[in-house]
Order: structure tokens, then C-alpha cells, then sequence
């Protein structure tokens, strides 16, 4: 049995000065105790009590090189030795432009925040200024940040075509709930629902906001034909669609999610894995409405925002994927489709009721009597409490899941990495269906 002695002890020291003693709340989900982290490399983390964990969380998504990766070191080092950030332009903010114009197709002008909460609210802002109208449409379980203008409590509400859409309640107490009064909640994959939206308030609606496949809640991918009549619709009706691929993009490929289902919105949202591990995002779109910032217009600001030290890693980050035509990702997709199908089949000899969806380099594991999830209420369904003991046993053999399901593979991870968890993942599902039975 591993001891966390020090992390209950940092724990607590913690607690006396930062609140809730960890940097987000999402972290104080892991059970037994929120580790914390000595070093990383490669695919393993070495918490201050000595474990070594194979690393699936991978910082919640950016570290698609794997922890340390020595052609984001060797970036930030040369960069750092002259200089940290200037206020001023350099020529990497032009360099990694340059890049995202490149592989993402619905892109022609960027512009940059540290953020994907930041990212958003610029987009936003720009399809408003955009289109002179104020309405939102976002959808129950989708994850645009944390910003009051946006973040939404989950509805019940089935996935039915007589969907009503009910008021819309803040996540959080402190959350300023008029804040709210311009935006539109509906169920995804739903297109009856949206269609009648779009028609009853299509002078209202500045846009359309989706994660284009739902990662964050269960790896959903779009039903046949719906982005497509979403993204006709839009258009007919003058309405900016924007993917918040801040999860998506170069994850599911060079070009994102909008790539892989051949969708082009009007603006995109990145982030996570576009700096390889550094705090950088990105909205990218059509000229005509990224120029709103250019002519002021739209008001930009950030001390921050193209800081040197990230445009270095993004930019070594983006070359590293991109080397031999995106081959990495072929062998990242290799290793998914390996993996899974063992789990499937550890599952299923335990009789465990393990559903899992999958998007490339990322995928969902959940515990649900569903023979397929492809909305979010029947993702909200799942067994939570079930999976969360998973993780808690797989930490306590050495492998750091996200409580929630999601796993995410790097470039770093090999088939001995797959292998070796899949020992421990054996161990766990037996623990599992003893205390399930």
C-alpha cells in the first residue's frame, strides 16, 4: 500500500495559505488525498512521498508531449535566456500565427490569450460586435470556462424533441445570474431542438457555441448530419458558429475536431494542447471578423497575451506534431485503439459495465448499463461513484486517472506504458467487482 504522508502533510500546510489548499477545485476530487507532485517526465509523475505514477491526466490535456519533453525544454530555455515577456511584439507571436493559419482550416487571423476561459470570452465578443445582436446558444455539458457570462448550472432536461428550455441557473453561488439573461441552454445532438431555437429567435442569436465533439462529457461524438445542418443553418441566418475546441484542437489532429468532421466554423477557441504544457490560447476565425480588433472595435487587452515563453513551447510543440506529416498521431490513435479494446475485454470477464467512447488521442470510461451514450443526459446517468472508486484503487497501484473517466494518451506513452497498466487495471476491476457485486 503506497503511504501519502506528505501530501496529507503538504495538504495541510497548504490550507493554512492557499485556499482550499489546491489551484482548483477540480483537484480536490482525487481520492485518497489530491497528490502532490515532486517531478515529471516522459509519462511518469513522482509524488513528494516517492510513488511514481503512469500519468493519464496529463495536466488535464495540454502535456500531448508528455511531461518535460525535451524539445519544449530546449524551447523555453533559449527563449528564457533572452527574455521573459516585453509588452512589445516579437517574432515568435508571427511564427506560431503563422502555424495555426496553417493546419487549422477555418483560421485566418489569430489572436491570443493565456486562457481557454479568456479565449471564449473574446469570442464571444466578437461574434456580438460581429452580428449587432446579443443571444448565446450553448448546450448542457459542453465546457466554455468558468467566466460568469457563460458558465451554466446542468439541467435534468431529457434529450426530447419537446424539450422547453428552462431558466438558466449560475454554477456557482457568487456567480452574477443576470450575467446570464442573454444566454440559450439546449440539449445537443438534438437537431429538431436547435432548428426550432435558431427559427423562433434568429434576430436575437449572435452565435452558436459547442464543443464540435463533446470531450469534456463523455467523448460524444456528433450524430450523422448534425453539425452539417447546424453549421447550413447558421449560415442562412447570419449566426457565427464557434467551436471551442480548447480540448479538441491539435489533439484530434493538427486541424482539430473541424478537420476530422470536415466542419468549418466561423471562429475556434484553443488552448490545452496548442503550447505543449504552457498557459496559451487562442481564437482563430474569418478575417472579416477577426479585423473587429484591428479597427478597436472589439477591445482586446492582456499583460500576457503572446508571451514569449509560450509562443517558443507552442511553436516546438506544433513542429514536433507535425513532423513526417502528423505521424505521431497515427501511432498515438494505434495505442488508444489497443488499449481500449483490452479494457473491453477485462471489463467484460469481471462483468463490469464499461462503456467507453473514444476521440483519437482521448477517450471516456464509464460505468453505465447503456449500450451507447450519445447525449449528455444519458452520459449524466452513469454510475460516478463506481468509476471515482476506480481511480482511487488504480492511484493506490500507481496510475493517475481523472476521477471523472477521461484519459488522455501523449506522444510519450509506449505499448510497455499500455501494458503495464493494463496489469494493474486487472488488479483494480477485480477489487472493483467484489465491492460491486
Amino acid at each position: 500500500m503506497k503511504s501519502f504522508s506528505n501530501s496529507k502533510m503538504l495538504l495541510k500546510k497548504s490550507n493554512q495559505y492557499l485556499a482550499a489548499g489546491v489551484s482548483s477545485n477540480l483537484r480536490l476530487s482525487v481520492k485518497p488525498v489530491p497528490i502532490f507532485i515532486e517531478k515529471a517526465k516522459g509519462t511518469k509523475m513522482v509524488d513528494e512521498d516517492g510513488n511514481e505514477y503512469i500519468d493519464y491526466i496529463m495536466a488535464y490535456g495540454p502535456q500531448i508531449l508528455g511531461h518535460s519533453h525535451p524539445a519544449i525544454v530546449r524551447a523555453i530555455q533559449e527563449q528564457a535566456e533572452i527574455g521573459q515577456t516585453f509588452g512589445a511584439q516579437h517574432q515568435g507571436e508571427i511564427d506560431l500565427a503563422k502555424r495555426i493559419v496553417e493546419f487549422v482550416p477555418c483560421v485566418e487571423k489569430v489572436s491570443y490569450c493565456s486562457t481557454g476561459t479568456e479565449a471564449v470570452q473574446l469570442a464571444l465578443r466578437l461574434a456580438r460586435a460581429y452580428t449587432g445582436r446579443k443571444k448565446i446558444i450553448r448546450f448542457d455539458g459542453h465546457y466554455h470556462g468558468w467566466n460568469d457570462t457563460i458558465s451554466t448550472k446542468s439541467t435534468d432536461e431529457k434529450n426530447s424533441i419537446s424539450y422547453i428550455n428552462p431558466k438558466v441557473k449560475p454554477a456557482t453561488n457568487g456567480q452574477c445570474e443576470e450575467a446570464l439573461n442573454d444566454i440559450i441552454v439546449l440539449p445537443w445532438n438534438n437537431y429538431e431542438v436547435i432548428e426550432k431555437t435558431l427559427k423562433d429567435h434568429k434576430e436575437e442569436i449572435a452565435a452558436v457555441i459547442m464543443e464540435p465533439v463533446m470531450c469534456n462529457s463523455g467523448c460524444i461524438s456528433p450524430k450523422q448530419g448534425y453539425l452539417e445542418k447546424i453549421r447550413e443553418m447558421t449560415s442562412e441566418l447570419g449566426i457565427i458558429l464557434i467551436f471551442d475546441e480548447v480540448i479538441t484542437g491539435f489533439r484530434l489532429g493538427l486541424g482539430g475536431a473541424q478537420e476530422k468532421l470536415n466542419i468549418k466554423p466561423d471562429l475556434v477557441t484553443l488552448g490545452k494542447a496548442v503550447a505543449g504544457g504552457l498557459p496559451l490560447s487562442v481564437v482563430g476565425g474569418k478575417e472579416n471578423i477577426m479585423d473587429l480588433i484591428s479597427n478597436n472595435e472589439v477591445v482586446h487587452m492582456g499583460t500576457l497575451n503572446g508571451n514569449p515563453l509560450c509562443t517558443s513551447a507552442a511553436i516546438a510543440s506544433i513542429n514536433y506534431l507535425a513532423n513526417d506529416n502528423g505521424r505521431i498521431y497515427s501511432y498515438m490513435k494505434h495505442l488508444v485503439d489497443h488499449f481500449v479494446l483490452e479494457l473491453e475485454k477485462l471489463a467484460s470477464r469481471f462483468e463490469l459495465p464499461l462503456l467507453v467512447n473514444k476521440q483519437e488521442t482521448v477517450f471516456h470510461t464509464m460505468f453505465t448499463s447503456e449500450r451507447e451514450v450519445t447525449s449528455y443526459y444519458q452520459f449524466q446517468q452513469r454510475n460516478k461513484s463506481m468509476f471515482s472508486r476506480l481511480a482511487e484503487l488504480l492511484l493506490l497501484e500507481g496510475v493517475a486517472v481523472r476521477p471523472s473517466g477521461l484519459w488522455y494518451i501523449s506522444t510519450e506513452h509506449t505499448k510497455k506504458d499500455i501494458e503495464s497498466t493494463l496489469k494493474i487495471v486487472e488488479k483494480c476491476f477485480h477489487k472493483l467487482s467484489k465491492e460491486y457485486k
